[in-house]
C-alpha cells in the first residue's frame, strides 16, 4: 500500500478477457472495431454536474486553474488538490499538452508538463462509442494499472497482461498500456481500469485512459511519454484527489 493506495495484482489472460479489452479499450487503430452491444437499460443514468462553488463567494475570487474558465472550474471538486489540465490544441486536433497543477494556499503551482495526445478526430462535448473524439469536462481518476509491474504508483495498481494491446494492431502501438490510469467518464470507480462496466450504458463509450503515447491521437484517450506516465503514476494521490480538466483550449475557457 502506497499513500493511500493499494495494490492489485491480476492474471485474468483468457480470451474472454482479450475480448472485452478490445471491445473497450483506447489507443488503437482505426480499424479496431467499435463496440456494438447494446446498453444495459438497467444502468442509472450518468451522475449530473455537480457544481463546487462555495457558497457565498464570488466565482472572481476562487483560485483558477489556467486556462479554465467558469464552467469547468465549477466541476473541480472543492477538496481536490491535484489538477492535471489537458489543454487540446483545437476541436479537431489530435495534439494537446498535457499539465500537472498542485494547489497550494489560494493558488494553483504548475508542477510540470508534457506534449500529448487525444482522439485523432479532436473533441467533443458528447462523446459516444466509436466517434474517435476525447470528451470534454472534468473527471476523477481513481484507478491505474498496466501491463508492467507497478512503479509506485499511489493510486490503486492493476497489473494485469489482459491489459495488454492486442498483437494485431501495429507493432508501435504494442506497448500503449504498459502503464494507463482510468480517466472516470462512464466507469466505476474502484475498480481495474479494464472493467468494463458502463453505468451510463455503452453507446456513450468508455474505457478512456491516460497512457503511453504512440505519436499520434488516438481512439478518445489521452497519452504521454513513459516518463511521463511513470511521474504521475507516482505522484497523483487519492488523498489529494486528482481530477482531470480536459478539453481544446476553447472549450476550455469558455
Amino acid at each position: 500500500m502506497r499513500g493511500g493506495g493499494v495494490r492489485r495484482t491480476a492474471v485474468t489472460t483468457t480470451a474472454s478477457a482479450a475480448l472485452l479489452l478490445l471491445l473497450g479499450g483506447c489507443g488503437g487503430p482505426d480499424r479496431v472495431p467499435a463496440h456494438t452491444g447494446t446498453p444495459d437499460t438497467k444502468a442509472a443514468a450518468e451522475p449530473a454536474d455537480r457544481p463546487t462553488r462555495i457558497p457565498g463567494v464570488d466565482d472572481r475570487l476562487q483560485p483558477r486553474v489556467p486556462g479554465v474558465g467558469t464552467r469547468l472550474q465549477r466541476r473541480v471538486p472543492a477538496d481536490s488538490r491535484q489538477v492535471l489540465a489537458v489543454y487540446g490544441d483545437g476541436r479537431n486536433s489530435a495534439d494537446a499538452t498535457v499539465v500537472l497543477y498542485a494547489k497550494r494556499g489560494s493558488g494553483w503551482d504548475r508542477v510540470r508538463g508534457w506534449p500529448a495526445h487525444n482522439g485523432r478526430k479532436g473533441w467533443t462535448t458528447d462523446h459516444h462509442e466509436g466517434d474517435r473524439r476525447s470528451p470534454v469536462g472534468v473527471f476523477t481518476l481513481s484507478d491505474a494499472g498496466g501491463v508492467l509491474p507497478d512503479p509506485g504508483a499511489r493510486l490503486p495498481y492493476t497489473r494485469s497482461a489482459a491489459i495488454a494491446a492486442p498483437r494485431w494492431w501495429p507493432r508501435s502501438y504494442w506497448h500503449d498500456f504498459d502503464y494507463v490510469i482510468a480517466i472516470d467518464y462512464n466507469r466505476v470507480e474502484g475498480t481495474p481500469p479494464n472493467d468494463q462496466t458502463r453505468p451510463g450504458g455503452y453507446s456513450k463509450g468508455g474505457g478512456i485512459w491516460l497512457h503511453m503515447d504512440h505519436g499520434s491521437g488516438t481512439s478518445a484517450c489521452v497519452s504521454v511519454s513513459k516518463e511521463a506516465m511513470r511521474y504521475l503514476l507516482r505522484t497523483l494521490d487519492p488523498d489529494r484527489h486528482p481530477v482531470v480538466v480536459m478539453g481544446d483550449r476553447a472549450d476550455l475557457s469558455a
